[in-house]
């Protein structure tokens, strides 16, 4: 099975947190930049955790493991892995707020979606789009999406 996957180039990274800017957008309600950050009430969550540290920096955002531990821990199944894509996806409804999920991630991605207070947010690959945000807007090409084959 080919699966897509974020890679990150931290080398090509230069701090500027578009990546950020384009995910809240991507996962508003009017996918306008302005309203999403100056007229939606809760603003959307980003999927990207934004790393910084002196002159490096680089975005972060879950890794879609191929033996989850988030599933694997979610105690209603809000967490589960799609099996046409293999992407690791979030059912908000079924979310109960434990933060197992958050506790169990091995890469500290998945963030507690405050304002609504029971939803964890995690990165979905911008699923309904042709291309996930943040790689679309990234002036550097630091971040990629590629194909990988996965072993059956």
């Amino acid at each position: 099975m080919v699966k897509k996957r974020i890679i990150i180039n931290e080398e090509y990274c230069m701090g500027c947190r578009l990546c950020e800017v384009y995910c809240v957008t991507q996962r508003s309600r009017s996918k306008d930049i302005l309203k999403a950050y100056k007229g939606e009430y809760p603003r959307p969550v980003s999927g990207i955790v934004f790393e910084e540290k002196g002159p490096m920096s680089f975005a972060l955002q879950c890794r879609h493991c191929e033996e989850p531990p988030c599933v694997e821990a979610c105690l209603t199944g809000a967490l589960y892995v799609d099996d046409e894509t293999g992407r690791v996806l979030h059912d908000g409804e079924r979310c109960v707020g434990c933060w197992m999920c958050i506790m169990v991630c091995p890469v500290g991605v998945i963030k507690p979606d405050v304002d609504n207070r029971v939803v964890a947010s995690k990165c979905d690959l911008c699923i309904e789009a042709e291309e996930p945000a943040c790689v679309a807007h990234c002036p550097n090409e630091a971040i990629q999406l590629v194909e990988i084959e996965e072993k059956a």
